[in-house]
This record gives structure tokens, sequence and C-alpha cells, in this order.
């Protein structure tokens, strides 16, 4: 593998510096910093046994370097990220002797990385983490930037902390073994990033989307590359969230309503942002979004082949739409586009996102 399939970034927030590479063969360049990270220190592994049993032998070198080894088995999917499961781990790696010089390595997909990520920096008020990312959704957008949480059942990520890692592998190559339906989940968090911030993105993913889809990681090892440069660009002029990064919840506000009322069932985290952008169109359009630039979002969303949106109360929505995490004592802010490229944050009148509601889950890819 050339070192040109890698691309390498740094992110810098208060705290310090994220090193970060992506692309074929990510992994293997990475040895020598991973190993003298963990080098004579207590290794903690967080991963479910999916992850474990496709790629646990990439851990080898890490685990040869460190002082001792102790594999964290968590549930697969959403069903990781509970207060209860987190309180496990700083539970079993207290009693392993874990100390506040430990590394912790979060190694699967997002939800694997949100709740270790979390669990790191709560344990002993905070000891260094590493992502190895084996998800598209992880390694373009969600490993990077130092957001980890846990789900409460009434709202998702409810309960986290600002918590950088010191190192993020993302490694295209693992995306071979991911099933479609994952692929597509992540895609839809590219889309959202290129749809606001890089709009060439957007037109590559038009352009390769089969590619993309059948897990080809030459096609992929770019569009993943793209996205968490993107990401390490807005988090660099936003690091807490309280200005331009806000523009990355596109999708979400609604998203997470679905999930969290599914009972984070029935949709990947992906699925339900796509309908959550469908969404934010339609409030979007009503303020001045233009039609085309509305239907090309549309189709490539249509594109996907997303998976039917289950059947859903508005009234329920509604609810859990007031309880999200972005929320303020002012009401709930939207993501809505001005254009392609053209972000903006708008508060929407409550009684209009019930009436838009109703007739969105009709029928969600309505203009």
């Amino acid at each position: 593998m050339t070192a040109a399939a890698v691309r390498e970034l740094v992110l810098r927030h208060p705290t310090g510096e994220t090193s970060i590479r992506v692309g074929q063969g990510a992994l293997a360049g990475a040895g020598p910093p991973l190993a003298a990270w963990v080098a004579g220190r207590a290794l903690f592994v967080v991963s479910d046994p999916r992850v474990l049993a496709l790629h646990g032998a990439a851990l080898a070198p890490l685990q040869e370097a460190a002082r001792r080894t102790t594999v964290l088995e968590v549930p697969q999917g959403e069903a990781a990220k509970t207060l209860a499961t987190a309180e496990s781990l700083w539970s079993r790696m207290l009693e392993a002797g874990g100390k506040r010089d430990s590394r912790l390595v979060a190694f699967g997909g997002g939800s694997v990385g949100d709740l270790a990520g979390f669990a790191a920096g709560c344990f002993l008020r905070g000891i260094e983490l590493a992502q190895l990312l084996t998800t598209l959704l992880a390694q373009a957008d969600a490993a990077i930037g130092g957001k980890t949480a846990v789900d409460l059942a009434a709202a998702k990520n409810s309960v986290g902390v600002f918590h950088h890692p010191a190192l993020v592998i993302a490694d295209t190559d693992f995306l071979r073994t991911l099933p479609a339906e994952e692929l597509r989940s992540g895609l839809v968090e590219v889309i959202k990033m290129a749809a606001l911030i890089d709009p060439p993105l957007l037109t590559r993913v038009e352009g390769d989307l089969e590619r993309l889809l059948a897990g080809d990681s030459r096609a992929l090892a770019p569009v993943a590359a793209a996205g968490a440069a993107a990401k390490v660009a807005i988090v660099e002029r936003d690091p807490d969230e309280r200005g331009a990064r806000r523009v990355l919840n596109f999708g979400h506000t609604l998203g997470h309503a679905i999930e969290a009322e599914l009972g984070y069932r029935g949709l990947r985290h992906g699925e339900a942002v796509a309908y959550g952008i469908l969404f934010a169109l339609r409030l979007a359009r009503r303020r001045g979004l233009a039609d085309g630039d509305a239907e090309r979002l549309r189709g490539l969303l249509r594109r996907l082949g997303l998976p039917p949106l289950p059947r859903l109360d508005p009234a329920g929505l509604g609810t859990r739409i007031g309880r999200d995490k972005k929320a303020l004592e002012t009401g709930v802010e939207w993501v809505l586009p001005a254009a392609i490229g053209e972000p903006r944050v708008a508060s929407v009148p409550a009684a209009e996102v019930a009436a838009e509601l109703a007739v969105f889950l009709a029928d969600p890819f309505a203009p």
C-alpha cells in the first residue's frame, strides 16, 4: 500500500492535538506511533463481538506493545450506549487495575466510539483514548471532534462529555466487511457534510454512489478522507459546538427524535438522519431554498434505497424534538440550508413543525 493512499490530518483543539490517518492501509502505517502510545501501559480495548471476530487480529501489534491488555466486549450498535454499560466498563477497568496513565482504544463504529470515549473521559477524571474505526459513519464524521455520549430512553446522546482522542485511525480496508446497510448509513452523514460545507464532495458521492454502496475501498478512501477533513476544519473553528459547528446537526433534530421514538430499533442512525434531512428540506423550501437544490438532495437520498419510515406518532415526535440535546431555553434551532453549500440555523415555530410533521410522515419524499 502506498503512502499516497493515506491522508494525514491534525485536529487542533483546546486540550491539544489529535493525529488522524484516513485511507487504505492506515492502520499498518500507524503502527509505530500507536505502539509508542501504549508502550508499557495497561491497555483497555472496547469493542463488540462482531468487530472482534472480523478484525481482532489487527490488534496484535498493540497488544504486544502494551504491558497488559484487557478486552471489554459491549453490545453491538446503539444498544451499547447506556449508563449501565458505561458503569460496567468503569467497574471492569478499576478491577483490572486501570490507572490515570492507562490507555483505552475504541475499536469499532460510532456507537462504540461514543461509549468508549465517554468512559475514557470520565474514568479517573479522564484517560487517553484512541479511535480505531471500522465503519464509514465513524471514519468520516462521528469519531472526529471529541463529542462522546450515551443515550437515555427519552433522548439520544443526552449524557456526555467532550473528550478528544489522541489518535484516530480510519483504515478504509475495514469497510469491505460492512453490510450495505451500514455503508448507506455512513453515506448519509457524508451527504450531510457535503451538502453544507463541501459541494465538490457531494458531486463525487453522486457520481460514485454505486461503487460506494458496494464497499469499493478505492472509492471510499477519498470520500472518508474528505469528510474527515471537512469535519476537522469546522471543529477547529468551533470545538465546543457553540457556533459554526451547529450546522453539522443538519437532519439530526428530527433524526434523533425518530431514533428515540423507535426505542433505538428499526432504523440505523444514518437512515433516521436521512429522514431528518428530508424533513428539514421541507422547512428550508418555505424559507427560500431553491426547488432544484432540494430535489437534488432528495434524489440522492432516494437512490440510497432507504428502508420505509415506520409508523410514528407526530405528537410523540414533537415532544422528543423539544428534549433534543441541542435545544435552548429559547426553543429548538433547526439547520436549514439556504442553498447547497450555504448552511444556516433558524428557529421554527412549534406549530409549524407540528403541521409539517403530519404531512411529512404520510409521504417523506414529497416536496
